[in-house]
């Protein structure tokens, strides 16, 4: 396998899960009666750019398809972050009815929407067909269409360049990093901006969050790659931002190498931070996988704990990384009885791999669990919060990332 930012030959591992469903590969009850498609879900670190990524096993159009089940408009602490995240860009940049904005891979119109309602004209850009649906109903203009290089020259062709295009947490699942960011210097004016956000690998290995490794991730990111690849286009990132979201984020502000933004200290700020954190050399990137098997273990352990003693655990939270963690851990119906989930998107499946049912939270009511499991951990406090009833019959929530805490 060769790098898929600098074509460099992979030989050291970061971390290998054995194998694995796809992680959004949510089942029909009909599909039970069928085997599922298992794939090696295994890292590789590049010793000449320093890129993390997954093995290309599956094709991005089968990851994500037309049914595509997540919807980013079920996490209220999510839409207030892309709230804020406009009323910033807007103001930051001056944006108004005269200008363009462009979302890739913009879901349900979770953020376009508030794009739309201070009038500035917006699209979004979204492969899969179910997210997209729901965008139009919205009122927000999106293209079925997974996004590239020769898209972006048509697109701007057709339609002009972008002032802001925009693209959350979509930067780790492309297969073509390289494509996808050619595609962004293609769309944006010579004074345009783009912002993106993804999780940081920092931030990943700092609080051991392997879970949030799984196939449709291609790639694990620190803002010294993300620099390099940029660059290699010409981009400049002129401004870097740490966020909370997803454990630990990173949204870079770029602009083309010439264009008149000014660079921001933050940025030089973070490379010292990767610097002196070790990041910059192969080595650091070694030893992951004992983090990972002794977060599975812990977690493993609990779970054989509470069945012994007869107590019932369930979960809350579909979530990718829970499918994760506990295909790595070999979780199945008879440790986690089933898992409660807001979206109906999802309830009436059941989960990938464990093939353990996703309910509406009323489930969690009707039964009383002695244990639920937050699976989606980046959410923990909003949602033991809507949650807090479990508490009145005496039922403790559980996180089991970073380390398994009881509360």
């Amino acid at each position: 396998m060769k790098c898929r930012a600098c074509s460099q030959p992979l030989e050291r591992v970061f971390l290998d899960l054995g194998t694995a469903p796809p992680s959004n590969a949510y089942l029909q009850a009909a599909d039970l009666a069928r085997p599922e498609s298992w794939l090696p879900l295994k890292l590789h670190t590049c010793d000449a750019c320093l890129l993390v990524q997954v093995d290309e096993v599956e094709r991005h159009d089968l990851l994500f398809s037309a049914e595509y089940a997540y919807f980013s408009s079920y996490s209220r602490s999510w839409l207030e972050h892309a709230e804020r995240y406009v009323d910033t860009a807007v103001a930051r940049l001056g944006l108004g009815p005269r200008h363009c904005v462009v979302e890739l891979a913009s879901n349900d119109g979770y953020l376009l929407q508030y794009v739309a309602a201070r009038g500035i004209p917006c699209l979004g850009i979204e492969p899969t067909e179910s997210t997209a649906r729901v965008a139009r109903e919205r009122g927000i203009e999106t293209i079925t269409e997974f996004f590239g290089e020769t898209f972006a020259r048509q697109l701007r062709e057709e339609r002009g360049s972008a002032d802001l295009v925009i693209g959350n947490n979509v930067l780790a699942h492309v297969p073509d990093i390289n494509d996808f960011v050619a595609g962004i210097a293609a769309l944006i004016g010579p004074e345009g901006v783009a912002t993106l956000e993804f999780p940081h690998l920092l931030e990943l290995v700092g609080k051991r969050q392997f879970d949030t490794v799984y196939h449709e991730h291609f790639s694990y990111l620190s803002l010294h790659v993300v620099r390099r690849i940029f660059a290699a286009h010409g981009l400049r990132v002129w401004d870097v931002e740490s966020l909370p979201t997803h454990g630990g984020s990173l949204r870079v502000w770029a602009c083309r190498e010439q264009a008149s933004h000014a660079d921001c200290a933050a940025v030089e700020a973070m490379a010292a931070t990767e610097r002196a954190a070790g990041m910059l050399e192969p080595a650091w990137y070694d030893g992951f996988q004992r983090q990972a098997e002794a977060v599975k273990d812990d977690f493993l352990a609990f779970l054989l704990e509470q069945k012994r003693a007869g107590r019932k655990v369930a979960g809350y939270g579909a979530a990718a990384k829970g499918n994760t963690l506990m295909n790595f851990a070999g979780v199945r119906a008879d440790l986690v009885a089933f898992v409660a989930d807001a979206s109906p998107h999802k309830q009436g499946r059941y989960l990938p791999g464990s093939r353990i049912p996703v309910v509406s939270p009323q489930r969690l009511i009707d039964e009383r669990p002695d244990f639920v499991v937050v699976f989606p951990w980046n959410l923990y406090d909003e949602i033991s919060t809507q949650m807090a009833c479990v508490r009145d019959w005496g039922g403790r929530f559980v996180r089991a990332v970073p380390s398994l805490v009881v509360s």
